[in-house]
């Protein structure tokens, strides 16, 4: 099994110094970026349906940049003006930072939490107990977040706007590749969805983390490289060795 063609399931790097471009370089190898799965905002027909009103809550909590995206892009369609007393909270910096592309930061009231988990913004939010919360989420989501606000007893509402669609195919698109790299189970089921007469042959499968390589394993598939490992903590690492491996 000599590694040639890789096909990575995410958006291309935006920085030219991407690790996977260093593996190219030094294994002579071509790797291409296609996602599988893609992001979308439910419609604003779709959003009504749920009988949520945006402004009968005074803050909304954000645990990604897509909650952000597609929050301010439903409110747009809805044709919703959010005032200026709105608070935000977030579950990092970084989201909280992003804020910035749809409000002017310094004149909203923004908290977030330092670790980035969700438990972590909890106790924050505890503080400002009075608030409303809105939660946007996927459609696809656990319940981790709706219990550990209902123990804290802080009141919330949680408001579907966005989901997780496959990233279609079309005839086209070459698929000739020695190795397919998923990130998600979305992203293999995306790959059933697409090709439903697959056939893994000698094509490697690596996937990252424990609820994708269930997923390879669940549909049937051999998963030939599993990460993140102590030996490599991400994926470029487990990538770098493995074509390391293989193309002696």
């Amino acid at each position: 099994m000599k590694i040639k063609k890789v096909l990575v399931s995410q958006p291309k790097p935006t920085s030219e110094k991407s690790p996977y471009y260093d593996i190219a370089e030094k294994y002579g190898v071509k790797i291409d970026f296609r996602p599988f799965i893609k992001v979308e905002s439910l419609s604003a027909k779709e959003f009504r349906q749920q009988k949520i009103s945006i402004l009968d809550h005074t803050a909304v909590v954000f645990t990604s940049r897509h909650a952000i995206d597609h929050f301010f892009s439903l409110c747009t369609e809805l044709r919703v003006t959010i005032p200026e007393t709105m608070k935000y909270f977030c579950t990092s910096e970084t989201i909280a930072l992003y804020i910035q592309k749809y409000v002017q930061y310094r004149k909203r009231k923004v908290f977030f939490g330092s670790t980035g988990k969700f438990a972590d913004l909890v106790p924050l939010m505890v503080k400002h107990g009075g608030e409303k919360y809105l939660i946007p989420m996927s459609d696809v989501h656990n319940d981790e977040v709706k219990n550990l606000l209902d123990k804290n007893k802080i009141q919330h509402t949680e408001a579907v706007m966005y989901r997780t669609v496959s990233n279609d195919f079309t005839p086209e698109e070459e698929f000739n590749y020695d190795m397919l790299i998923f990130f998600s189970p979305a992203g293999i089921q995306s790959l059933m969805k697409n090709f439903p007469n697959f056939e893994q042959k000698d094509i490697a499968i690596g996937s990252f983390g424990p609820t994708t390589a269930k997923a390879v394993k669940d549909a049937g598939l051999r998963l030939d490289l599993e990460a993140p490992t102590s030996a490599a903590p991400s994926m470029p690492a487990a990538l770098d060795m493995f074509i390391r491996e293989h193309n002696k």
